[in-house]
């Protein structure tokens, strides 16, 4: 007796009648099927039952659910004993349990057991179905048939032809409405999807190794085909095929036993296609009874369908079988979970699989061996057969497709810190030109036409970039249409024709998206109309940069959301880390951008009018030229404004002195700056900028100062210059404030407080003015209220920012600030500094 067959519940019941063979265990009269847990239930006639088969039941559990099968199994939790389930070349460790001495304990590498969801049997009654006890042992009879030798074969070609023949040899049957029979057309491979290159290179790849494969194959066809004819169940002819691949490893099982049956399947679907126009095929196909099938085929119409679906779920299984072995063991080992999961259950679903495939080898042979009309009288029977199993494999590929999606994952993520890692060093090595850093960071996806020419309109190569000083622009999609316009003068300027800039560095845009965040149609109108009103070069699309590279950029350059300029060299050295700062504040005369060229600029400034309002307005210029005493004052309190430019007016008419003064906004809370700049028009209270551009670009200019101090580390209280930026800096945050200059020499700059009550107090301080000049005498006095006053300052740096210092000293007190957290909500803007 088949010791297969030992532990079958009442197994003198298996009948040698063919027609009883090929029942079902599934009748859809009579069983129901839980699609989630793919539970069969068989109810029958009580009559017809023996007794000790009353409260017998099948139930096709998820893999890894059965705590009670893994004790009695031996399992253990360590993933080390779940190396055996692939060949070696999906993970080195895979290869330690190779030896057939481990056999013993080969249940060890699988999770809960699943049983075969049928069973034949005879008197005319419905299939049996497994008890639950006998689940442990039957997935134990299929792991004792699993002996690798270390024999590991490249079966992916091998699988790539099997596809190509399941897919023509059911994609073209289809039923003519009219009639009773099938239609079948012939199919241009090449036109079908336009593959056929990379299907005869999957051929030839498939020939070499059909040199040592193809007995097998053939046995395995003859093997099933014979059990299918004899009768045999489904569980026994999967053992008996298990036995025969016994020394390979668990996906080459699958992809021989695969191609076996495409060589009978194919082999009849090929006579269907071609036995009308071909003689020799149709006297093949007359002995197959292809003809009367193919006439009669209409009521076959739901078998066709199920089995179509079936071969289609087996085909996705097995795809996702084959890419576990595809994942990079240096990323990915038996140790991480997900992996450790898959690996138990694999063995599970190729069981599972190769159940469907004995399925679908039994229904064209039912067909071919005993005609259309058993096909026809048993067709529902058998079609609610293959929907159980597509049930059962489904739900294996969504639990394994789960643990692909996870391993993917874990590899993702460690490719991206090795990365982050290279990238780095990637700076940190000579190169002869920047072709190498440019390609890895703008054209992830090795397009041959990576960059958009915003002059031309036209897509060209990295090549424009060779041995040329490079600008990188990186910012996000929402970069401020007026930043946007003052770099474009800025570049329109070094590029006037003759210049000298116009040769030496090319500015290219990098867009950075939010990896996280699904890319939308919206977001690509965004980019492409940011993209095509650029003067420089752009990347034609932001998926060119890869994720991993939108992460180092923001360990290395610190980018979050404000825009920076990182400056390479014409060998991709980095020269500075951000130059946006440099580019703010001194334009085209900070080339070639380097660090050194922006200490060399600072040594050479000075705390004058000049460094603030730099050429953004020729009427200050003027006031400056004609040494005048200036007023230079922010804030968006409409009451103070009005006070402090009557008082000064007046404390001028008093001291006879000419006296200007210009209100420059504020760094945030741009619709009350505007509201401002509409009364101090209207009442004619003194100067203002109108184009809100140039307020917005006076505080960006002032806020670049300050990371620029800090980038180059010379943000200390010996620098005036810094202390007195950090003191704008901070009264723009309390509210009010004005700078007091007479011509380019700044003489005092303070709170609004102190600073309106300065004029107010004039006849307190004015005789002084005599022997100590007008100068000397408002700055004295003032520094007496801001002494008295003991203002202390506040700074604000938000994350987009990038670069936050450690520490800071109190620009007013000298002290060391405290360092706070602070979550700010503020509906007109996002950050620091706001475009108006």
């Amino acid at each position: 007796m088949d010791q297969s067959l030992a532990n079958y519940p009442n197994k003198n019941m298996l009948s040698s009648n063919p027609e009883n063979r090929l029942l079902t265990a599934t009748n859809p009269m009579t069983t129901t099927s839980n699609p989630f847990t793919g539970v069969v239930n068989s109810t029958m006639n009580p009559l017809q039952q023996q007794p000790h088969q009353q409260h017998q039941q099948q139930s096709l559990m998820s893999p890894m659910t059965n705590p009670v099968t893994q004790h009695l199994l031996g399992m253990s939790p360590n993933p080390m004993h779940q190396q055996q389930l692939m060949g070696p070349k999906s993970n080195p460790m895979l290869n330690s349990m190779t030896n057939p001495m481990h056999t013993p304990r080969q249940h060890e590498m699988m999770g809960p057991m699943h049983t075969p969801m049928t069973r034949q049997m005879n008197g005319g009654e419905r299939n049996s179905i497994f008890s639950a006890s006998d689940d442990n042992v039957i997935m134990k009879q299929v792991l004792d048939t699993h002996l690798p030798d270390g024999t590991d074969v490249d079966v992916k070609p091998l699988v790539h032809i099997v596809e190509e023949i399941l897919r023509h040899a059911t994609i073209n049957a289809t039923i003519d409405a009219d009639s009773t029979s099938m239609v079948v057309a012939h199919t241009d491979v090449g036109k079908l999807d336009g593959k056929s290159h990379q299907t005869n290179a999957h051929q030839t790849n498939a020939v070499l190794i059909l040199n040592s494969l193809s007995h097998i194959i053939d046995k395995l066809a003859c093997e099933m085909s014979y059990k299918c004819l004899s009768g045999g169940d489904g569980h026994t002819t999967a053992l008996s095929l298990f036995h025969t691949v016994g020394n390979f490893h668990w996906d080459a099982k699958l992809a021989l036993i695969l191609a076996a049956f495409a060589l009978n399947y194919g082999e009849f679907w090929l006579l269907a296609q071609i036995y009308s126009s071909n003689q020799l095929a149709k006297s093949m196909a007359i002995l197959r009874q292809v003809p009367m099938i193919m006439e009669h085929s209409a009521p076959l119409k739901p078998r066709f369908d199920a089995l179509n679906k079936l071969i289609h779920s087996v085909i996705e299984l097995t795809r996702c079988i084959m890419e576990f072995k595809e994942l990079p063991s240096s990323y990915v080992s038996a140790e991480v979970p997900a992996m450790a999961r898959a690996l138990q259950a694999v063995p599970t679903a190729v069981y599972w699989n190769v159940r469907g495939i004995i399925a679908c080898a039994a229904q064209i042979t039912s067909l071919t061996s005993m005609g259309h009309e058993y096909g026809i009288s048993s067709s529902e029977m058998q079609s609610w057969e293959l929907s159980t199993l597509i049930l059962k494999i489904n739900h294996l590929l969504e639990f394994l497709k789960k643990q692909l999606e996870e391993c993917h994952r874990v590899i993702g993520d460690r490719k991206e810190m090795d990365f982050r890692h290279s990238f780095n060093q990637l700076f940190e090595t000579l190169h002869i030109d920047n072709m190498k850093i440019l390609k890895t960071m703008l054209n992830s996806r090795d397009d041959p036409l990576p960059l958009f020419d915003g002059a031309t309109k036209k897509r060209v190569s990295l090549e424009v970039l060779r041995r040329r000083n490079v600008l990188l622009l990186i910012s996000g999609l929402d970069m401020p249409r007026e930043e946007l316009s003052i770099l474009e003068q800025i570049y329109s300027e070094s590029r006037i024709q003759g210049s000298r800039m116009d040769s030496l560095y090319e500015v290219v845009w990098v867009p950075i998206v939010d990896p996280s965040i699904p890319y939308t149609d919206a977001m690509d109108i965004q980019f492409e109309d940011m993209k095509n009103n650029m003067p420089w070069y752009s990347v034609y699309h932001p998926s060119n940069v890869d994720r991993a590279v939108k992460k180092s950029i923001g360990d290395r350059w610190h980018f979050r959301s404000k825009p920076i300029l990182v400056v390479l060299d014409p060998q991709g050295k980095e020269l500075s880390p951000n130059a946006m700062h440099m580019m703010w504040i001194w334009g085209s005369t900070a080339f070639p951008f380097t660090t050194a060229r922006e200490e060399a600029l600072w040594r050479n400034e000075t705390w004058r009018l000049e460094l603030l309002v730099s050429g953004m307005d020729p009427t200050i210029l003027d006031w400056v030229k004609q040494d005048k005493y200036i007023f230079l004052y922010g804030g968006d309190d409409v009451e103070w404004i009005r006070k402090f430019t009557s008082n000064a007016q007046a404390m001028a008419s008093a001291a006879r002195i000419p006296l200007e003064m210009a209100y420059v906004g504020k760094s945030k809370k741009r619709e009350n700056v505007r509201r401002a700049i509409a009364t101090i028009n209207v009442e004619k209270l003194s100067y203002c900028w109108n184009d809100t551009t140039l307020v917005w670009y006076f505080w960006t200019r002032l806020e670049s100062m300050l990371f620029s101090k800090i980038q180059l580390r010379q943000a200390d209280d010996q620098d005036h210059i810094m202390l007195q930026i950090k003191k704008l800096l901070s009264y723009d945050k309390d509210g009010s404030w004005a700078l007091l200059c007479r011509g380019s020499q700044i003489l005092t700059n303070g709170h609004g407080s102190t600073m309106l009550q300065t004029p107010v107090d004039f006849d307190l301080w004015k005789e002084h003015i005599p022997t100590r000049g007008f100068d000397s005498s408002f700055k004295d006095y003032h520094d007496k209220l801001h002494g008295a006053a003991n203002n202390c300052c506040r700074f604000e740096f938000p994350h987009a920012a990038g670069r936050i210092p450690e520490n800071m000293r109190c620009p007013e007190c000298h002290r060391v600030m405290e360092k706070h957290i602070a979550f700010l909500c503020c509906h007109d803007q996002t950050g620091l500094l706001e475009p108006y």
